[in-house]
């Protein structure tokens, strides 16, 4: 029997946070532009140390100069994948917010970020500091790309890993 977990991904508006579920959920892309309004929720199911999970996928709107992420989005969350988009410097700084705000809701509990569009490398605004700095938090971060299929299905692995308690733990 799947056990069911809700992820929330979170990030600033326009990070490509859509794109990612999108391209590990269906295995689509689409270069059009969507905005999010409010939260969409998507379900995969996945295997992780011989135990099936129903993985609850909620991409939450963008946090911006009008809409915040709410605590109530947040109730129940097994882990979050925040996206960056690797070409804004100002969707760093809101990831870290929402590092801090996750963590002051829910506890400390499974994060991984995400350094989007990867495709995009050389127009990255993000120096060497920041990626460490990020990697002090004690969460992976990885590159990823929804354009290219580049580390999506690496992203959530790295997820529910940390979630997923290994057969002998049980």
């Amino acid at each position: 029997m799947a056990i069911q977990k809700k992820v929330c991904l979170l990030g600033a508006f326009a990070v490509g946070k859509t794109s990612l579920i999108q391209r590990y959920v269906n295995s689509l892309f689409s270069d059009k532009y969507h905005t999010t309004v409010g939260v969409k929720i998507d379900k995969k199911q996945v295997t992780c140390h011989e135990q099936p999970y129903t993985l609850m996928i909620w991409d939450i709107a963008g946090e911006d100069d009008f809409y915040s992420i709410r605590p109530a989005h947040l109730r129940g969350t097994a882990g979050c994948i925040i996206v960056i988009d690797g070409t804004r410097q100002n969707s760093y700084t809101v990831a870290l917010e929402l590092f801090e705000r996750v963590q002051e809701h829910v506890g400390r509990l499974p994060v991984v970020f995400a350094l989007n569009k990867a495709d995009l490398q050389d127009e990255w605004a993000l120096d060497r500091e920041q990626r460490q700095l990020l990697e002090q938090l004690g969460c992976p971060v990885l590159a990823t790309s929804a354009k290219l299929d580049q580390g999506v299905d690496a992203l959530f692995e790295q997820l529910v890993v940390q979630f997923a308690p290994k057969k002998e733990e049980l």
